[in-house]
């Protein structure tokens, strides 16, 4: 089952109840991928009391699907789940989740890192930061910038999936 499952919410999340989830009756699965963002209390040496996320309903889950389906055709995957939190978060609280599941690791390792490299980029969300100074709404940052543009034609070890590189077979099926 080849499925993808985006979630933007304003309640927090267990990140193990959604891997699980992902994973469940899914007895081809053979890797589990996922990366979580934790809101820090710190940010270019100020310390952040707060943070506030805000996206467009509709437009963002829009570019998450793109997303995703970006990675399902350059990955042999399995499933993907995208949670997302909006609102106001403290630190330590987790931001957001990818998880991605496949038959092997490498597909999932690098789908999961694509999806995070885009959705830092190209999904509509703002963050404005609570500091002892104030709020302040947080730019853009180049080395976000620079790692989605990695993922673009051209770059090197990325966008074959495990079974491309070894005949069909997976790392374990060499023998």
């Amino acid at each position: 089952m080849n499925s993808t499952q985006i979630c933007i919410q304003s309640t927090p999340f267990d990140p193990c109840a959604e891997q699980d989830a992902l994973r469940r009756g899914q007895a081809q699965v053979g890797a589990l991928v996922a990366f979580v963002g934790l809101m820090r209390d710190i940010n270019e040496g100020a310390n952040v009391r707060a943070m506030t996320l805000e996206h467009y309903p509709g437009m963002t889950e829009r570019a998450l699907t793109e997303i995703a389906a970006e990675a399902q055709r350059r990955w042999s995957l399995e499933g993907i789940r995208i949670v997302h939190r909006v609102g106001r978060l403290e630190p330590q609280d987790p931001i957001v989740l990818v998880a991605v599941s496949s038959r092997h690791r490498g597909d999932a390792f690098r789908a999961c890192e694509l999806i995070i490299d885009y959705l830092k980029t190209d999904a509509p969300f703002w963050k404005k930061e609570e500091t002892e100074s104030g709020e302040r709404w947080v730019e853009a940052r180049e080395t976000d910038e620079d790692a989605r543009a990695g993922w673009g034609p051209g770059a090197t070890g990325q966008g074959q999936s495990e079974g491309d590189r070894n005949g069909g077979k997976g790392p374990t099926d060499l023998g």
